[in-house]
């Protein structure tokens, strides 16, 4: 189980937030504590109870990695960034790192992460081995797929902390080079392009040479890309794009490119994809000033998250007379041979550029995000603001998306908002196998179930 020290650490945070649990009283809705979210629900939570923060203190360390086993024990609010500074001195990484440095582990594993490895390796939850879990009844359990709470497990993946808390994750871990070979393929048309995309994954090769990442950017109807990664003992040279460079530019600009892995696994991050123009950090003067350490996406949320609280780009879109914007924060899975369709209806109907592209494919059924194993899904992220037509109201552009998905045999991620019937929804996330589960660890409901926490946003 790793380092004495550092598991005694651990069971002293356990024993911790069981107590902290245990002391919120039975008419409150227990509300996690944590540093930072990547979560995109605004919704004002008036009417919708009490809450109480539960403190994680102490729960936000890698407590061993093994190189034997190729395993790291982590808890559950531990950030992909600590787990990758940890995993990489021994020439290991997670098998799917999350594009952004602070997502958490647990938040990974009980909402819904992916990468550029996803085409192969699926998502977070598929290599992890063991869940020490805080359920909603107050009880410390250890989830396998091979033991008494193998259901837990399973139903685990995208249940948002419904079930209960990630306190500790036992992680399988994969070997990695010292360098990303980077090669950027142009296309011109949507078809062709997810054509050669759908061809490289499945053969994972290109040109007669193993690929290790695949995912790709649409700017526009015209203009689309595909990158592959392949891990390298050697690099001629190595681009930065932590100062003024901007990685996502220059997919435009180069066919080949080199990283240290590191800077491969973080590349998104600087320019939180490229969500940081709205900002203005990607204006050269602005950026020559800005220390580097602020240009990072937990930085750029805290700023989305103090205007959505004040309200300072809608009052000053009303003192302009500009149309009323909709945000519209999204990642959604379409099955490749499907793809294009969408990228024409969200051109169409929603016009927001660039969209990221991001190949999976799960190797199992998981209970509560029913992809169908095996099969090739390209997930789709967007995430910005659009006018809201004359006449039309908040979360116009969202439905429409969440129906085109499903009309796509398609799902969305549910860190966002979501706007689904409560019939449709447990339709569409498997309430027949969630609410057993749900009964079964958490029967006093003192956790808010996932249609009121992920739809109704309370």
């Amino acid at each position: 189980m790793g380092d004495t020290g550092q598991m005694a650490a651990h069971r002293r945070a356990v024993e911790q937030i069981k107590e902290s649990y245990a002391s919120i009283p039975g008419d409150s809705a227990p509300r996690l504590s944590k540093a930072t979210t990547n979560l995109f629900r605004f919704r004002d939570p008036s009417g919708s109870g009490k809450a109480a923060k539960l403190s994680a203190r102490d729960l936000d360390q890698v407590i061993s990695v093994d190189p034997e086993t190729r395993t790291a024990e982590v808890q559950g609010m531990t950030t992909y960034e600590d787990l990758v500074d940890a995993t990489l001195p021994h020439g290991l990484m997670p098998y799917v790192v999350p594009q952004l440095k602070t997502i958490t582990l647990g938040g990974a594993v009980t909402g819904l992460g992916i990468e550029s490895t996803s085409f192969r390796d699926g998502l977070p939850h598929e290599s992890v081995e063991e869940l020490e879990i805080l359920t909603g009844d107050g009880r410390i359990i250890v989830a396998r797929e091979d033991n008494e709470h193998g259901d837990l497990f399973r139903s685990f993946p995208n249940s948002y902390g419904t079930l209960g808390y990630a306190l500790r994750i036992r992680i399988k871990l994969k070997p990695v080079s010292p360098y990303v070979r980077l090669t950027h393929l142009p296309f011109t048309d949507a078809a062709k392009c997810l054509l050669a995309m759908q061809e490289i994954c499945d053969s994972g090769e290109h040109d007669g040479e193993p690929v290790d990442f695949v995912d790709g950017v649409f700017f526009g109807p015209g203009e689309l890309y595909i990158t592959l990664g392949q891990f390298a003992d050697r690099a001629p040279y190595v681009s930065d794009y932590t100062g003024m460079r901007i990685y996502y530019r220059s997919l435009q600009s180069r066919t080949r490119d080199w990283l240290t892995v590191r800077d491969y696994l973080w590349r998104w991050d600087t320019d939180w994809f490229w969500c940081s123009r709205a900002f203005g950090v990607q204006e050269p003067l602005v950026r020559s000033i800005m220390p580097r350490r602020w240009m990072r996406s937990d930085v750029y949320r805290r700023l989305v998250g103090f205007d959505r609280k004040h309200g300072l780009m809608a009052r000053y879109d009303r003192w302009r007379g500009n149309p009323a914007q909709e945000s519209v924060i999204q990642d959604v899975e379409v099955p490749i041979e499907r793809g294009a369709e969408f990228l024409d209806f969200f051109h169409s109907e929603v016009g927001m550029t660039p969209v990221w592209m991001c190949p999976l494919k799960a190797a199992a059924d998981w209970p509560l995000y029913p992809l169908e194993p095996g099969r090739l899904y390209l997930n789709f992220g967007f995430w910005g603001t659009v006018p809201l037509p004359r006449g039309q109201f908040d979360g116009y552009h969202n439905r429409l998306i969440e129906q085109a998905v499903h009309d796509l045999d398609g799902h969305k991620s549910l860190y966002s908002t979501s706007f689904y019937p409560r019939e449709e929804f447990w339709r569409l996330y498997n309430g027949d196998a969630y609410w057993p589960v749900k009964r079964a660890y958490d029967p006093g409901g003192r956790l808010l179930d996932l249609y009121d926490k992920c739809v109704r946003g309370r």
